[in-house]
């Protein structure tokens, strides 16, 4: 079997089965791509690709002047890829997991303060009922920390109001709970009086909908977020995923422990979450420097 069409059937797999996010497929889309058109290039058999081939093929990333960070992401692609292969039985080992990764610099995730979200909050009018689902979509974010795409497929049937929380659909249809406080209560309260005015003809069974009735996408959240940025004393930009940082390095600031903030963002490896910790720590530090009279050695 082609490559093509084996990469086709396994990028099927991972949006449909998976429940892999657009943005993630066509990441994965991307990246197998330019694997393939090595491996045809090279006329190189991928069921049976050896150690020399793969070496070669890191060489054929870095003369595309690839960053270290792009081939780390081309990696983990085709290391997923071969381990689809492995499940479906056309290869015995994923000849990829005894490939590291080049060392990439992490970079601190961009957040806000609790003033600027307070800002941003008092920024948005409440006079449409679009403006009340916006606010509503705005806090729902930072207080549950959850995805653009996770808030896309929130249904009404898994919020419980009595619990303070939501049932959300992270990545490979992993499920998990998420919690809100009494500001996303009382918006979530108001968007839900409003919310029939966005119906056409009949009921969804998803939470934030648009004019027509329909699901908001994901794309159409960022755009959402975008228009109440503009709109604000902000300056900077912000995307959904700031307000995910932001929701975790308050969380963290605040003393919540690593544990409980890498469940509520459904992250699998704890070493995703840490990068939080860097976040905190900087701010010790230069609250230490700027108020501690003995800073300077004397």
């Amino acid at each position: 079997m082609k490559i093509e069409e084996v990469i086709n059937k396994f990028l099927e797999y991972i949006l449909k089965e998976l429940n892999y996010s657009i943005k993630t497929y066509e990441n994965y889309q991307r990246d197998l791509r330019d694997y393939s058109i090595f491996i045809n290039s090279h006329k190189i058999d991928y069921l049976k690709i050896k150690k020399v081939e793969v070496l070669a093929y890191l060489k054929f990333l870095d003369e595309l002047k690839y960053s270290n960070t792009t081939i780390s992401r081309h990696l983990s692609s085709i290391r997923t890829f071969y381990n689809y292969l492995v499940d479906i039985k056309l290869v015995d080992t994923n000849v990829f997991r005894r490939v590291k990764n080049p060392k990439v610099e992490k970079k601190l995730p961009n957040y806000l303060n609790i003033i600027e979200i307070e800002e941003i909050l008092e920024s948005i009018k409440e006079n449409t009922s679009e403006e009340i689902r916006d606010k509503c979509i705005f806090e729902l974010l930072y207080a549950t920390g959850i995805r653009a795409s996770e808030a896309s497929n929130i249904k009404l049937k898994d919020i419980d109001r009595t619990t303070y929380s939501i049932r959300v659909l992270g990545k490979g249809s992993k499920e998990r709970i998420v919690y809100f406080g009494e500001l996303a209560e009382d918006l979530l309260i108001k968007y839900l009086q409003v919310r029939k005015e966005f119906l056409i003809d009949e009921e969804c069974e998803y939470l934030f909908i648009n004019k027509v009735g329909s699901k908001l996408s994901r794309e159409s959240i960022g755009q959402i977020i975008n228009k109440i940025i503009s709109n604000s004393s902000i300056k900077h930009k912000i995307s959904p995923h700031v307000l995910r940082h932001t929701f975790a390095t308050h969380l963290l600031d605040n003393g919540a422990d690593l544990r409980s903030v890498q469940e509520l963002l459904g992250h699998e490896n704890l070493r995703t979450t840490e990068i939080y910790t860097h976040v905190s720590n900087d701010r010790l530090r230069a609250a230490y420097l700027k108020y501690h009279p003995n800073k300077k050695r004397q």
